[in-house]
């Protein structure tokens, strides 16, 4: 197989400043939107970037939970890799790969933790069997076998088999500030349109266009 024979050009559309609303929250709204309306498999799944104390950086696929003006919220076990490094360094990215519509969105910020009532929300939100998971795994801890894991899944449904199941002293959320969002739309000749929000010291949103 040779890699550097597997490429394809980017036909579906063009983007301009002009088809950009001046909020990018707004702008990302319309663009998760139209993900969904198009069926995507997973159209909030976005890779969370986070850095750890020796400057190792580490990714791994997370679900966007809510956005508004605030920021984009996830949640996660706070005993996580991620969680353990945003305790050390709040910085962060968040990459949305919208690969069939030729578009990707990339957040730059700092993830800040969500209250203990916002995370409580949620998790009472889930399904059920998603609770005993969340109590069930030590995330990002080594386990002996998937049959520990399923064993301990189990006593945790036993434990917790009558009533509501409680939120876990571990197990938290963050809403990413962002301060630059990037909308690339795939174009010829790999000819990109870029185009990148920062937020200046007055807190109002600047747009430009990026070389591709």
């Amino acid at each position: 197989m040779k890699l550097d024979d597997i490429r394809r050009e980017y036909t579906k559309d063009g983007l301009s400043r002009e088809k950009l609303d001046d909020n990018p929250i707004v702008q990302f709204e319309h663009w998760l939107q139209q993900a969904v309306d198009a069926n995507l498999s997973d159209p909030t799944a976005m890779v969370v970037a986070t850095v750890d104390e020796q400057g190792q950086p580490s990714q791994r696929i997370v679900l966007l939970k809510q956005v508004d003006d605030n920021g984009f919220v996830f949640f996660t076990n706070t005993g996580s890799r991620k969680a353990q490094e945003l305790k050390g360094n709040n910085k962060i990215s968040l990459h949305f790969p919208w690969h069939n519509l030729e578009r990707q969105v990339i957040v730059y910020g700092e993830a800040e933790p969500l209250p203990t009532a916002a995370v409580a929300k949620y998790f009472l939100s889930r399904p059920k069997e998603s609770q005993l998971a969340a109590w069930a795994s030590a995330q990002s801890r080594p386990v002996s076998s998937r049959q520990a894991l399923m064993q301990t899944f189990n006593s945790m449904k036993s434990k917790f088999a009558k009533g509501d199941i409680p939120l876990p002293d571990f197990w938290g959320g963050y809403c990413v500030k962002p301060h630059q969002i990037e909308f690339w739309q795939g174009g010829e000749h790999r000819l990109h349109d870029r185009f990148m929000y920062r937020k200046d010291v007055s807190g109002q949103w600047q747009v430009e266009r990026l070389n591709p």
